[in-house]
């Protein structure tokens, strides 16, 4: 029977968008998706909604004029800069746009045909891409667009006049020349940054130096690679420093006076700023008989931070703090941030204070925000407050057990049954931590300690934003929310897939909760799939973003969520701070409505959360890397957390270190990869590498420079009657998932 005119085109699913967007040359926006499935006007508003879902996460990502592509992968067609020459003097070229938080992938630039003018390191072109072998493009020039200058950071070595520059970026393997007079009086080891010279045709490419920023000598060049490689700011603005330093303390007038609580600060050893403060007492409630009644006090960065000055435009450019072991690239000044933004002991501070009131078991009654006056009475940390409650307290913490520290882990032992109750995902994820001597080499990397003092902190912070976000909707105010979407179902499908290849049930084609996840790793607990299972739990996850958009946070199991508890560090806190102070009339430093667009501003501060991350993350891998330069050919134990279709990542276990196992060095074979079961299988031998799996490895290479290890494997895999039950992983469709042929002899081009 024919569909009746009025009856609307059936609505899409997720995947028929996906296959319709990857079928398409080029980038496609709403319009077309709605024309090319009929929709209606009432589907096309559904369409916008769940094209920002798929946005948020991770499966689309949006270009230029609201247009999206698959995300992680590349156009048919893009715009692209030609970067380096690798080891072999193949050309290297980079996407001219990349959002993403991984680095992209490699892109091969096709021999030109006769009569081409040359390309060379620098030049924008606009190139057809294709597909390669092991996760590689191959890119066709179309046009050359022209030449700007490209810049790099690397290590000088003089020679002569000149010299030649070593990048920091590990994808470039190839040295640049500095001819004589191009150098800048840079010397040997100096840490530059230089522009690449366009038009030399053969050999080496050539460069001039821009600036010296330093030796790498000095005990901070490897969080200065960090900062230069990701252009993180880290002048301020000389009207933001006036500003700051003309600072002083906020007057006692319209605010609550709290310099008697005795709120204490909690924090790692290695803190630098404080501000955050909590205390806690058993409600005198009747009504509410085992009850708590916390206070979460925040330093009052809005008091100083008031919105359009300069000091407000610096911070939101940064956006964030970013933490490196040696130093801090702060979002505030000095003066502020370690100052009085800082909630230091004995000291009148200025803060907006969350009372709350919870029931025995965790609930969040009811709430009420201040702005007020404290003094710390003791800056704590996490192991003197653990030391404190188990009976080992010292002389500094001994008085303050019984009064203070004892009911805050009564209200954090009822948080913990809410936390349970609602099912919020119980997935740790370590953290190493770097200690450097005094002459700044590291001294020792180790996995950050976890104590129940870190769990307490985490659950009062936690259940002040959920204040502060039910406080904003109550007051019908803009609110910055920290949003996590609940995992991608092609995600959850590939999950079960593999959970299934070990034996393990897990429900699919239905809405995932965070519970059903806690099922599956409370089942691996103890046993040899708990690493494995855990890993990939992790990779099923959607990325936390700021939005004001509410979609709830699935990993918390919460309904509603944002940042209210670092403004000192996060600029997202700051607007939730401003919000409420406008909200409840508590003085000056609010936020108008209107004042600011949330949703490009939540786009921002979303990317420089990630911009923070990969700086921090890429700092530890060099402080890594050169902690283990010395100790090529030692070998260590460790586990496989990637497989790759170029090869194996495998972490250390005593120290954490990443390092890639090139698929060049397993033993000679055909090796297939099942993506979706993360394996590598040898088709001769049986071979197969696993996610999760334990190794022994050697070190064959460090560098610190570019903060990469490679290994070499000391085991041949697990034999035949190791593998999976189920054989072959087949993805969801049926199909074999990312069969692809390897030989140890044949030559690799790929990403590390």
């Amino acid at each position: 029977m024919a569909r009746s005119k009025k009856e609307p085109a059936p609505f899409p699913s997720r995947d028929a968008i996906l296959e319709f967007i990857r079928d398409s040359p080029g980038e496609v926006g709403k319009r077309e998706i709605a024309r090319a499935f009929r929709l209606d006007a009432e589907q096309k508003r559904t369409l916008k909604k769940l094209l920002r879902e798929m946005e948020l996460d991770g499966a689309l990502k949006k270009g230029r004029g609201r247009r999206f592509t698959e995300r992680g992968e590349l156009p048919p067609v893009a715009m692209l800069i030609v970067s380096a020459l690798d080891e072999d003097g193949e050309l290297l070229a980079r996407p001219a746009k990349w959002d993403e938080d991984a680095e992209p992938p490699a892109i091969y630039m096709a021999p030109q045909k006769r009569g081409q003018e040359a390309l060379t390191p620098g030049d924008r072109v606009l190139a057809r891409l294709a597909p390669a072998s092991e996760g590689t493009y191959t890119a066709t020039p179309i046009r050359r667009i022209g030449s700007g200058p490209t810049r790099i950071l690397g290590v000088f070595e003089a020679s002569g006049g000149g010299g030649r520059i070593r990048s920091t970026d590990r994808r470039a393997k190839s040295e640049l020349i500095v001819r004589t007079g191009d150098s800048l009086g840079a010397q040997s080891g100096d840490l530059i940054r230089a522009e690449i010279v366009a038009g030399r045709k053969h050999g080496l490419p050539q460069a001039r130096v821009l600036e010296r920023l330093g030796s790498t000598n000095e005990p901070r060049a490897i969080s200065m690679i960090a900062i230069h490689d990701h252009e993180l700011p880290t002048e301020f603005s000389k009207e933001a420093l006036e500003i700051a330093e003309t600072a002083g303390l906020a007057p006692l007038k319209g605010r609550d006076d709290l310099r008697k609580i005795p709120l204490i600060t909690i924090d790692g050893a290695d803190a630098r700023d404080f501000d955050d403060a909590v205390w806690s007492e058993p409600d005198d409630d009747p009504k509410n008989s085992g009850g708590w009644h916390l206070i979460v006090a925040i330093a009052d960065v809005a008091w100083y931070v008031r919105p359009g000055t300069a000091l407000d435009r610096d911070a939101y450019q940064r956006g964030n703090s970013v933490y490196f072991p040696d130093q801090v690239v702060p979002m505030l000044p000095e003066n502020l941030s370690n100052r009085w933004c800082s909630l230091v002991p004995g000291e009148d501070r200025s803060c907006l204070a969350a009372h709350l009131w919870i029931d025995r078991d965790g609930n969040l009654r009811r709430h009420r925000f201040v702005r007020g006056l404290m003094n710390s009475a003791a800056r704590l940390t996490y192991s003197q407050v653990q030391d404190a409650r188990d009976g080992r307290g010292d002389d500094t913490v001994t008085h303050l057990t019984e009064t203070v520290i004892g009911p805050l882990y009564g209200a954090f032992e009822a948080l913990l049954r809410n936390r349970g109750k609602r099912g919020a995902l119980e997935l740790e994820v370590p953290e190493r931590q770097v200690k450097l001597a005094q002459d700044g080499t590291v001294e020792s990397i180790s996995e950050r300690e976890r104590l129940d003092s870190h769990k307490l902190i985490e659950e009062f912070m936690i259940t002040a934003n959920v204040a502060a976000a039910e406080t904003l909707e109550k007051l019908k105010r803009l609110c910055m929310y920290r949003i996590h979407d609940q995992p991608p179902r092609e995600k959850t499908e590939a999950l079960g897939q593999f959970l299934d290849s070990i034996g393990l049930r897990f429900a699919r084609g239905q809405v995932a909760k965070s519970s059903q996840f806690n099922q599956i790793l409370k089942k691996v607990a103890d046993t040899p799939h708990a690493h494995m299972v855990s890993q990939v739990v992790l990779r099923t996850q959607s990325q936390a973003e700021y939005s004001p958009d509410n979609i709830g946070h699935f990993g918390l199991a919460l309904r509603r969520y944002c940042h209210f508890t670092s403004p000192i560090r996060r600029y997202a806190d700051l607007l939730v701070h401003r919000a409420l102070i406008a909200g409840s009339n508590l003085g000056a430093g609010g936020l108008k409505d209107g004042e600011l667009d949330f949703t490009q501003c939540g786009e921002h501060l979303s990317k420089t959360e990630r911009r923070a991350a990969v700086a921090e993350r890429s700092t530890i891998d060099r402080y890594t890397a050169s902690y283990l330069a010395e100790r090529i050919g030692a070998t260590f134990s460790g586990r496989i957390n990637g497989v790759t279709r170029f090869g194996l990542f495998v972490t250390l276990d005593d120290t954490g270190a990443d390092g890639l196992v090139p698929i060049r060095s397993l033993p000679d074979d055909y090796y297939d990869h099942d993506e979706a079961l993360h394996l590598l299988t040898g088709r001769r031998s049986g071979r197969h590498y696993r996610l999760g799996q334990a190794v022994d490895v050697m070190l064959s290479e460090a560098n610190p420079l570019a903060g990469s290890m490679i290994f070499g494997l000391l085991d041949g895999g697990q034999p035949v009657s190791a593998r999976p039950r189920k054989g072959k992983g087949r993805g969801p469709k049926g199909k074999v998932s990312g069969a692809r042929k390897f030989s140890r002899k044949k030559p690799h081009k790929g990403r590390r």
